[in-house]
Order: C-alpha cells, then structure tokens, then sequence
C-alpha cells in the first residue's frame, strides 16, 4: 500500500516537468491525481499514463489565473473523488532579466501565474479541506526569493508565494489542514530557458548539473502525506541528494534601542553596531551547528 493510498490530489501545471513527475510519483503512492494544464494534449497526455501505469487519474484543462477556473478545477476533484486531500500549486511562468531591463507585461504574467493562481486554487481547495479537517497544500517556491542574478521579478513572485505559507500556516492551526513549499531543481523546460539566457550574456551555465525532474516527487509525496503531520509552514529544497530547510524571515536581534531617534543617532547605531551585521543578499546557508544524525542520512561537508 503506497503512502498516498485513497487520497485525491489536485497538482497544477502537471502536464509535463516536475508537475507531471510529481503526478506520476503520487500516483504510484495510491493517489487519485487530478492533472491540470493550460493544454489539453499535455494534460490528457500525463493522465493516461498514470492509468496505463495501473492508477488513477482525469485531466482537467483549466486556466488558474481566473478564480471561477480554479474553482472549477478544485470541484472537479470533490466532483469524481469525493473529496481533496491534496493540492499541488506547481504551475508556474519563469522569466529572467535585469533589473535594468525590467518588462512590465513579462511582469504581469508571472504575478498573475505564480501568486494569483497560486492563491486562486489554495483559496477554493482550503475551504473544502478545512470542512473535512484535513488536507495538504504544497506550493512551489525558489531559492530566487533570496536574490539570484536576473531573476528578480520571478523571484518576488515566489517570495509572495513563500510569504503565504508563513501567513497562512499561522491561520490553519489547529485545523488540520498543513500548508509548505518545496523549492525544487529539475532538468526541464525552465533549466533549458536558463541555459540559453546564461549563454546570451556569457555568463556560467550550470543547469546541465541540474537533477532530473522525478528527483523531486519523494518530497512532494512525504508532504502530502499522513507521515508529515506536525510539519506545516516549512519551506524545503531537494537537490542532489540534499534535503534542506529553509529559514523563515525574522528580526534580527538584539535590537537597537532609543525612547526617540534622530537620523544622526540612527546613523550613528548603524556605524556602531547594526552596519556591522547586515544581512548579505542571495542564496546562503545558515549553520546551525552540529545536529544527530540517524543512521542512513549524511550531512555534506562532513
């Protein structure tokens, strides 16, 4: 019995890439899975291969950035399976440039993709497994949200992403249902968008080293599943071989304090103490320190 036996799932954008690996690997754990695309073919095309594999599935062609949409694709789950369990938020647009260069229609789209339809399909699926108390949403984030060279505008969208998470964790306390991201790699159709905008400026291209798209549906899978109960609000990153947790944003303590502040005294606090421990931009690790290990699982670097 896979760990997914008698769940219904709902994961967006699954019609190829990591979407539809994650369609087939929860399959295989005993998922009903809704597949969801912009495009037909695609979609039709993941769903009959997780029936050819012996699973079940239907496609269901809907465009997340309407909200009557992602209501419709949310029904059609409760509609054949009686219920949602889980609910994949893996459809996405990507985009790089500068900021120099910033394209406010190119900005738009990821906006509307990434965060609106993102919280279209969470907004309907919540109600319903909050009914039923339980469910399990997996949103899609990434280590752009941290700040990575020409990726700004798609990285603000899976900040917001992120930040619903954090926010919407808080709220479904106690109520059963678990909200977390994962923040994946894969050799897709993005890694090759990245590979030909790395070359175009000369810059390093190391999406070649990039882990294949089914490396990533283990993760998906535990999340969605009964095992991960207790873990909610937690951004996590699988990439070869490295299952690691995200911080969270927080204050940064201890604080400077004043009754009153004038702006030579704020700048003084900066020159005497805050300026020395400003927070760097971009993908970093924070040690924790040594942590036990259990047998099987290994710690690189060490």
């Amino acid at each position: 019995m896979g760990i997914l036996e008698g769940k219904a799932v709902v994961i967006t954008g699954s019609g190829r890439g990591i979407g539809a690996a994650c369609a087939m690997g929860a399959a295989r754990q005993g998922a009903a899975i809704v597949v969801n695309d912009v495009e037909a073919d695609v979609a039709e095309e993941t769903a009959a291969a997780i029936r050819a594999a012996g699973g079940v599935a239907h496609a269901c062609v809907a465009d997340i950035t309407d909200w009557d949409e992602a209501g419709r694709l949310i029904a059609s789950c409760i509609d054949a399976y009686g219920r949602i369990d889980g609910l994949v938020n893996n459809a996405g647009l990507f985009h790089m440039n500068k900021a120099w260069d910033f394209d406010p229609v190119a900005a738009r789209a990821l906006v509307d993709v990434n965060v609106m339809g993102t919280l279209h399909c969470a907004g309907h699926a919540v109600k319903a497994m909050v009914a039923q108390g339980s469910g399990s949403i997996v949103n899609v984030v990434s280590g752009a949200h941290m700040g990575i060279d020409s990726l700004g505008i798609y990285g603000a969208t899976k900040g917001a992403v992120a930040s619903m998470v954090y926010g919407w964790a808080v709220d479904l306390r106690g109520t059963g249902v678990r909200i977390n991201a994962i923040s994946p790699f894969g050799n897709t159709r993005m890694a090759e968008h990245t590979s030909a905008y790395r070359k175009s400026i000369g810059a390093v291209d190391r999406s070649a080293n990039f882990q294949p798209a089914e490396a990533n549906s283990p993760l998906v899978e535990y999340l969605l599943s009964d095992r991960a109960e207790g873990v909610s609000g937690q951004l996590v990153r699988i990439d070869s071989g490295e299952v690691q947790l995200y911080t969270h944003p927080a204050l940064l303590l201890p604080s400077a304090w004043r009754e009153t502040w004038t702006t030579a005294q704020i700048a003084d606090a900066f020159d005497a103490d805050l300026g020395k421990r400003l927070v760097p931009c971009g993908v970093l690790g924070m040690e924790q320190g040594p942590v036990p290990l259990t047998s099987g699982f290994w710690s690189k670097g060490e």
